[in-house]
């Protein structure tokens, strides 16, 4: 049986043992998966309570609370503020947050903490204000490191985070990335034009306050874009390659445990969750502004983060990642006024461009799973083929987007891209190797290739 494991594992990764590498070394298969995640506080109106949080963990002052240029001056950093002050908890507020952050951004924040030394962080944004407070905690406890100790290779070393940091508690404020919950910060590499990000445990958040009430601003397409990062974090994470199956094998010490495991019963619970709340509530969140639809979101929005938190996401994020970096004139209609990037793709778009092809392509590797999928996702899957699984899961996501054509572009090609950027596109997805790894079946650079042609129409 060891035997058997092992060479499924040398099919997926396509890998022949050398005379230089134990054939044991390359092949034992994984054997155990790991369950973590941020306390987790849900309910409109809880935001009052961290300044009495902050007293109870023993923080009065040098605390700090980072945001952006816009949300400093909004309800939401209001109502944290505010809380605090009543609480008597001094705090310094950091708001040079890029959307979309950059190594450069990440350094710059992680700079000021170093000289702050500050005792906690409060994150109260999106998840480029929940990365960067992440990535200034690693860097801040850690100063004899540098930037790209922590970065995953093969851009970065990739090296575990080895000091405990600060306390942090992350207050999203809109129903989508799931950073409240997961040891993830992504970032935009300059030098390489890649997105790729730092990946560990220490980077979780201590406590995720989930306030629905921050999200009742967000714009119909805003709401989308987050649903959507939602649906795509479920559905990547639920058909994971197994984690006894992934290609890395059983680490040399837990520690290096990768946060994204492959699929194991406990993050499926999240996922299979999440996924039956989008198929009930983004419709009616986006289209309708319903207040109880936008708070079933924001618990959809986290239960995804725990799922794909303990398994991971795979290949509509690594495509998503230089679809974003590599944009040259798209920009959204509304809800991104306050980014001053010339071009921008949403996060949430960026992934489900690319799902309906994700889901055809992946399907033969476990259709059964795929069809679970769809079934969820409201489907009916009466005498459908399991060969078919693909098919019906990319045909219930474009059925979706159908809804939103004032708002969801027509593929890849209504952003810009063509023919002649696929090999560029191919090569910014090569190097996501730690999201590649947990995808159910290995892809070569020619499926890529198809996957990205295949995503240039999404509606014709």
């Amino acid at each position: 049986l060891l035997r058997a494991s092992r060479m499924m594992l040398l099919r997926r990764c396509s890998l022949m043992p050398t005379k230089k590498l134990r054939f044991f070394s390359v092949l034992s298969p994984e054997y155990a998966f790991e369950m973590s995640s941020s306390t987790i506080r849900f309910g409109r109106g809880v935001t009052k309570e961290i300044g009495a949080d902050m007293v109870n963990m023993g923080y009065r002052d040098n605390i700090c609370v980072v945001t952006d240029k816009k949300l400093v001056n909004m309800k939401q950093f209001r109502s944290v503020a505010d809380c605090l002050s009543k609480a008597g908890v001094a705090f310094e507020v950091f708001d040079d947050v890029s959307v979309e952050p950059t190594d450069y951004s990440l350094q710059a924040a992680a700079d000021y903490c170093k000289k702050k030394q500050f005792k906690a962080f409060i994150a109260i944004g999106g998840g480029s204000v929940m990365d960067t407070a992440k990535a200034a905690n690693a860097y801040m406890c850690n100063p004899e490191y540098d930037f790209l100790d922590f970065v995953n290779a093969p851009i970065g070393k990739g090296m575990p985070i080895p000091s405990p940091l600060k306390t942090l508690i992350a207050v999203p404020t809109t129903a989508g990335t799931g950073s409240e919950t997961t040891g993830v910060s992504i970032f935009d590499h300059l030098q390489t034009g890649a997105k790729t990000g730092i990946r560990d445990r220490a980077l979780r958040p201590t406590m995720a306050i989930i306030d629905p009430d921050h999200t009742d601003s967000c714009s119909p397409e805003l709401t989308a874009f987050s649903g959507l990062d939602v649906l795509c974090h479920a559905l990547e994470s639920f058909t994971a390659v197994p984690y006894w199956q992934r290609c890395t094998g059983a680490p040399s010490s837990p520690l290096l445990r990768p946060a994204y495991q492959g699929s194991n019963p406990i993050a499926e619970i999240w996922s299979a969750y999440a996924l039956q709340q989008c198929a009930t509530y983004l419709r009616r969140a986006v289209e309708h502004n319903d207040p109880v639809a936008r708070e079933q979101m924001c618990l959809a929005a986290t239960a995804a983060g725990v799922g794909f938190g303990n398994a991971g996401v795979h290949l509509c994020h690594a495509m998503s990642y230089p679809i974003s970096s590599l944009v040259r004139d798209y920009r959204p209609s509304s809800g991104y006024e306050h980014s001053s990037k010339p071009a921008i793709v949403p996060h949430g778009l960026s992934v489900i461009l690319t799902a309906p092809s994700v889901f055809k392509w992946t399907c033969s590797a476990d259709p059964d799973r795929h069809l679970r999928a769809a079934a969820l996702l409201g489907a009916n899957v009466n005498n459908v083929k399991p060969a078919d699984a693909g098919l019906l899961l990319a045909d219930t996501i474009q059925s979706l987007l159908s809804h939103w054509t004032a708002f969801v572009p027509d593929g890849l090609g209504a952003l810009g891209y063509g023919s002649a950027d696929i090999e560029r596109l191919v090569k910014g997805t090569l190097p996501q190797k730690k999201v590649i790894d947990v995808a159910p079946r290995q892809p070569s650079v020619e499926d890529f290739q198809w996957m990205l042609e295949d995503s240039f129409k999404l509606f014709s």
